[in-house]
């Protein structure tokens, strides 16, 4: 169940983002490690680990295999769709 009342961080935002790369594409995007996750955001992995415990408590994401996270949903770009 995806959490619409939580109000990501910068920080989460920029995870976020990292998740969401690539989609406007036809590249694979969605799922990331932490290491990839350090690596494109420079946060620092204790940051980057709770930034993921808190988009997963949140429904946002979801760890799918050890080390393996995917994007589950955004309800705030669904907010969006709405206005439009």
């Amino acid at each position: 169940m995806v959490n619409e009342e939580f109000e990501p961080t910068d920080a989460c935002e920029a995870v976020l983002d990292v998740f969401k790369k690539g989609r406007e594409t036809d590249g694979p995007w969605g799922r990331a490690t932490p290491r990839y996750l350090i690596d494109e955001t420079g946060l620092e992995k204790q940051n980057v680990e709770y930034q993921l415990r808190r988009l997963r408590d949140a429904g946002w994401i979801q760890n799918v295999a050890r080390g393996l996270y995917e994007f589950v949903e955004d309800p705030r770009e669904e907010r969006q769709l709405d206005l439009y």
